[in-house]
């Protein structure tokens, strides 16, 4: 999610043990009302993954709560009963088939073979935006990691719309389950960053990209460039590497793992109770004084049940930055709290953290995105580069937004209009377009 260089670089009876109450977790090592800073950070190590680890060692701090349960949206819910028994893997297990809407694989076993990658195709169809997103107005803020001392901004950027568009597995806007354009142009869902409004030589700037049903189509995506006023196709590989030395982020991490799934080879690597932000008690989220507003803090980690996944890209398909990613799945929401990547060598390289709180609205004063249900909604999002030390933290909505709610989900705020060139220029150019 920031900067033109940051936007190149930037889920019935059959079920009834799905949606059962499941036991609380035990609080090894710690427990709620307990702070976590770096002086007692060896109390969390193995509750969270190296990288949020690291950060919590850098100044990160973190207040334990008692864990609560989180439900899905019940338009989801049942999609997932009418829908899931026919849903099974494809021949080569990298596909899904007989997928209409809902989470595919409910009803998961450990001993499965085939775990890791259900696992994932449940992550690709999860319930906190199953049909369309607009997120309106939200700030970045990159600075180098510095524990204990003041915030240092190196850059500071606020985008009007991170906005998304499923046209399968639709769940609460007509059409529905599937939109029509899918037979036509095999589109699974459709993502657009623009414009950048902030800072002024990255006004205008964009990026749209499109993901496809067909396992063997890499994604397309283009950015606007604002001073050859022209759109620009970009290498599917820049899509998994930031180019921007003041952010860590990349277009296939914006929304925790994101690439091409068929580009990967996926391996489980087991079961484990984490500590997490699924509560989160801000919004917007607060800048952390700890670590040089590195993070947000303190905010409300609970235990999470989790599955954790190793992604390791398939290289004679895709050429990515980072050597694998292990991706920590909440069993609940089936979003990834976090995600750490490890370079070619092995090394822990980036950590991805993810802010979610559970509400029917995003903020509390809202009046238009209210729900007569409650659901996630990711508050804050933060990058971290550990092995040049720089991190970016993104709040959503932004402490300075025009626009109040920030978050539109399943509402029909957007549409496949949206995602065009012509568009994307207009959003830009102020009404004017040059394709």
């Amino acid at each position: 999610m920031c900067s033109r260089s940051f936007v190149a670089g930037l889920l019935g009876s059959s079920l009834i043990i799905l949606f059962a109450v499941v036991p609380g977790p035990v609080l090894a090592g710690v427990k709620p009302g307990e702070m976590i800073t770096p002086q007692n950070a060896s109390e969390v190590k193995n509750l969270v993954s190296p990288g949020v680890y690291w950060k919590v060692q850098h100044g990160m701090t973190m207040q334990i709560v008692p864990t609560r349960r989180v439900d899905w949206p019940p338009p989801y819910k049942d999609a997932t009963e009418k829908y899931s028994s026919q849903v099974r893997l494809s021949a080569d297990h990298r596909t899904v088939v007989g997928y209409v809407a809902g989470q595919p694989f409910p009803l998961l076993d450990p001993n499965d073979p085939e775990i890791a990658e259900k696992l994932v195709w449940n992550n690709v169809f999860r319930p906190i935006t199953s049909d369309d997103y607009d997120l309106r107005f939200f700030e970045c803020q990159a600075q180098n990691v510095r524990p204990g001392k003041s915030q240092w901004i190196i850059n500071d950027t606020m985008v009007g719309h991170y906005a998304g568009y499923s046209e399968v597995g639709r769940t609460e806007v007509q059409p529905l389950p599937t939109d029509p354009d899918y037979k036509k142009t095999n589109r699974m869902w459709l993502f657009g960053l623009y414009p950048i409004l902030a800072p002024a030589a990255e006004r205008g700037t964009g990026l749209i990209r499109f993901r496809y049903g067909d396992p063997n189509k890499g994604d397309d995506s283009w950015t606007w460039d604002v001073g050859a006023r022209r759109v620009r196709r970009l290498n599917e590989a820049i899509l998994s590497t930031s180019t921007d030395v003041a952010s860590a982020w990349n277009p296939d991490h914006y929304s925790g793992f994101n690439p091409k799934t068929e580009a990967y080879n996926y391996k489980f690597l087991g079961e484990k109770d984490l500590l997490a932000v699924i509560h989160a008690v801000h919004s917007p989220e607060i800048t952390c004084a700890t670590d040089g507003g590195a993070s947000a803090c303190p905010e409300a980690w609970e235990i999470r049940h989790m599955y954790v996944i190793e992604a390791m890209p398939r290289y004679n398909v895709v050429n990515t930055l980072q050597g694998k990613n292990v991706v920590y799945l909440d069993s609940e929401v089936w979003f990834e709290p976090y995600v750490d990547t490890y370079d070619q060598h092995g090394e822990l390289f980036q950590n991805y953290l993810f802010f979610l709180t559970y509400r029917d609205r995003p903020v509390p004063d809202a009046r238009i995105a209210i729900y007569p249900f409650k659901r996630e909604f990711v508050v804050g999002s933060n990058s971290t580069d550990l092995e040049g030390g720089v991190a970016s933290m993104c709040y959503l909505p932004s402490r300075n937004s025009p626009e109040r709610e920030c978050w539109y989900i399943n509402m029909g705020a957007v549409g496949i209009d949206f995602f065009t060139f012509q568009s994307m220029a207009e959003a830009a150019e102020g009404g004017h377009s040059n394709q």
